[in-house]
């Protein structure tokens, strides 16, 4: 059976994938609600789970850029992000590595919910209202009830 972040990292590759979109393993641990770990370890170890469970998915869609943003040549990775039309290049400096072109275009940009506060004035606004709305309705029945209880008399 396969984790619970791992379902959650399986929800948010099918979201890139939608998408069109990449994102790094940071990126994609924090919307899942976890940290990706020393050297991204909690998210390989998700990916892995992936893999094996949910084969379809694209995996390779988290990509483990570190601060460098280098990938290994001819990796796996970088045969897949290839084949669906993400440039690479080659790295400075490497031979061994390469960093997919222009990866702030390609990177999902997840904006956070603007939500009000708690105890702002709209949350005790409404928490009144309910409040008012329940006192009412409970002097509606004891009106009620009275005019039975007389009614009976």
């Amino acid at each position: 059976m396969a984790s619970s972040r791992a379902q959650l990292v399986a929800e948010i590759l099918w979201e890139l994938k939608r998408a069109d979109k990449v994102a790094n393993f940071r990126l994609v641990a924090e919307r899942a609600g976890f940290s990706a770990g020393a050297n991204g370890r909690a998210m390989e170890t998700c990916l892995k789970t992936i893999r094996r469970d949910w084969p379809h998915l694209q995996w390779w869609r988290a990509i483990p850029i570190r601060d460098d943003g280098l990938l290994e040549k001819d990796s796996e990775q970088v045969v897949k992000l290839q084949e669906c039309g993400y440039a690479v290049e080659d790295a400075e400096g490497s031979q061994e590595h390469v960093v997919v072109s222009e990866i702030e275009t390609h990177t999902m940009s997840w904006e956070a919910p603007v939500d009000a506060p708690v105890g702002s004035p709209i949350d005790e606004s409404l928490d009144d209202d309910d409040d008012e709305s329940e006192d009412n309705a409970d002097s509606d029945d004891s009106r009620a009830e009275k005019q039975e209880v007389e009614g009976e008399e």
